[in-house]
């Protein structure tokens, strides 16, 4: 069952386990909406325009008739976590569990392009959903806009599906039906849901949620810092079993379980704590290497002396990156991906 971490428009996340597939399980894949679902009906269409030589206006059947994939992907809201910011931030204060893993099915974004022809010197794609409204966080909008972001040309061009089926089902509205995109190796804001428009530009897109909101701050040589807008996912592992604030029995096996995931690479180690920090140990994966897709993990952990105890994991992706200690301010609200402390309590063993 999902959990409600915001009503109108609906904001809501799945408890984090107990992973027992790597999927998430029917019906338990968060579903993240900045302004209410709009009413598309069955004259939907999906328009192409900009710097392209074939202008197209595209029916459902249209696209779905350029060739369907299936990839599995996992999404991460860029906040998930939140609410283990300290002191409390404004947004959804989401926990551990906005981000999940599916079967996602449609046509790559890179066929619409090819048959639009895509000119020399195009630069990005923005892509722009049919949901609407005005934003007063970070800052109020200026009236009323379409949520739409952008995607540099490579990305567009690489791996980036338009989806109209998850897990084998078409989308729900909830999920963006009857189209949207779903970007392997980001994070979910860049998946623009009930996508209505596809506008090719030879310049940067600077709208709302490309630099106001889901950006973060980058400094470059001497200058000032500027706004960079979110892109991949960056490395990281969460506990999910035990959960916070668990009894534990003394001198009885117990199995910290987890997943990890990361934008570009893949997840290559997962180190555990049952210290606090003080130690680590490599914990085993349950599933192969994959761009895109979490793995889950596991170790075997006998507690021997009764009392508290802070549990921490702790990723390293093929790149060579570690999880951080502590969150990086310059990601604001966002990127919330350092290692987060499980505190359980050891009880006295059964004799």
């Amino acid at each position: 069952m999902l959990i409600t971490r915001q009503s109108d428009p609906d904001n809501l996340e799945a408890p984090f386990g107990p992973l027992t597939e790597r999927r998430s399980p029917p019906g338990g894949h968060y579903v993240r909406s900045h302004f209410p679902v709009p009413a598309l009906d069955a004259d939907f269409t999906l328009r192409v325009t900009g710097e392209v030589e074939r202008p197209l206006t595209l029916g459902l059947a249209e696209v779905q008739a350029l060739g369907a994939e299936t990839r599995t992907v996992t999404m991460e809201c860029a906040g998930n976590g939140r609410v283990y910011l300290s002191p409390k931030v404004s947004g959804v204060q989401w926990a551990l569990g906005a981000v999940g893993t599916a079967d996602w099915t449609g046509v790559p974004l890179r066929a619409v392009l090819e048959l639009a022809g895509v000119r020399l010197g195009a630069l990005e794609v923005v892509l722009t959903g049919a949901d609407r409204g005005v934003m007063t966080e970070p800052v109020r909008s200026p009236g009323e806009a379409p949520y739409a972001r952008s995607l540099p040309l490579d990305k567009a061009l690489g791996d980036v599906l338009l989806a109209y089926a998850m897990n084998g089902r078409p989308l729900t509205p909830a999920h963006g039906a009857p189209l949207r995109a779903v970007v392997p190796g980001w994070y979910g804001m860049a998946a623009v849901k009930w996508l209505t428009g596809l506008h090719v530009t030879s310049t940067p897109y600077q709208g709302y949620f490309q630099t106001v909101d889901y950006a973060r701050w980058e400094t470059r040589a001497d200058l000032p810092p500027e706004r960079v807008p979110l892109s991949a996912m960056q490395v990281k592992s969460q506990i999910a079993h035990p959960a916070p604030h668990a009894q534990v029995p003394a001198g009885q096996p117990c199995e910290i379980t987890g997943a990890a995931w990361t934008g570009e690479g893949t997840v290559t180690q997962v180190d555990v704590s049952t210290d606090g920090g003080q130690s680590w140990q490599a914990a085993a994966f349950l599933d192969p290497a994959e761009p895109g897709v979490w793995r889950r993990w596991t170790l075997s952990w006998t507690p021997r002396q009764p009392g508290p105890v802070t549990l921490l994991s702790r990723a390293t992706d093929s790149a060579g990156h570690t999880q951080p200690a502590a969150h990086d301010p310059r990601n604001g609200t966002y990127v919330v991906h350092h290692v987060l402390p499980v505190p359980v309590h050891v009880q006295e063993g059964a004799s």
